[in-house]
């Protein structure tokens, strides 16, 4: 993960606009309270700057679980859309380099690893759509599975038709309205 700071500044405007999407929100974390959620992320304050990444390129994250187990809450990119500032990808470095003709300037696993959070797994990506519409008009990457990778494919979905639907496509591929979405555990 990466060592960037935020200025104090940030962190306060981060943490407001993370505090007022949480409270206009509250389908996505019944029973979940503010104050729990901001003693977790005082605690662990270099998480900010993934949360930060997540909003600075249109991810709109927010807490949509707690895993008791684990301790830790759990944030999901829930913009609309797939973020715009993650879109013209291709899913990993592999594919990148292996797109000669027109190759994309980023890859969605780097992009993801770079900015110290995970892409959304099939399970996730099903769990968000209870929470909300997500994707109707563009998709999203997903984890694709090892034996789907090697064989040059990866996965995404998209909400359309009141259903979930999840696609192969040639990893090396990359489009304006696909990007990805991601999570953070606190």
């Amino acid at each position: 993960m990466s060592k960037e700071k935020l200025s104090p500044k940030q962190i306060e405007e981060l943490l407001d606009t993370l505090r007022e999407r949480f409270e206009n929100n509250m389908v996505r974390h019944k029973g979940i309270k503010w104050a729990d959620v901001q003693a977790a992320l005082d605690k662990q304050a270099a998480k900010l700057w993934s949360l930060s990444e997540m909003e600075r390129t249109g991810g709109e994250p927010d807490v949509v679980n707690y895993d008791k187990k684990a301790g830790e809450y759990i944030f999901f990119d829930c913009a609309a859309e797939s973020p715009k500032g993650r879109v013209n990808a291709c899913y990993d470095r592999k594919a990148q380099d292996r797109r000669k003709n027109y190759p994309p300037k980023n890859n969605v696993m780097d992009m993801a690893a770079g900015m110290g959070i995970e892409i959304l797994n099939e399970e996730d990506y099903r769990a968000l759509q209870k929470l909300g519409t997500f994707d109707a008009k563009t998709s999203s990457w997903i984890k694709t599975p090892d034996d789907i990778r090697e064989l040059g494919g990866a996965i995404f979905a998209q909400f359309r038709y009141g259903h979930v639907f999840v696609f192969a496509n040639g990893a090396d591929s990359y489009y304006a309205a696909r990007g990805f979405r991601g999570s953070l555990k606190v």
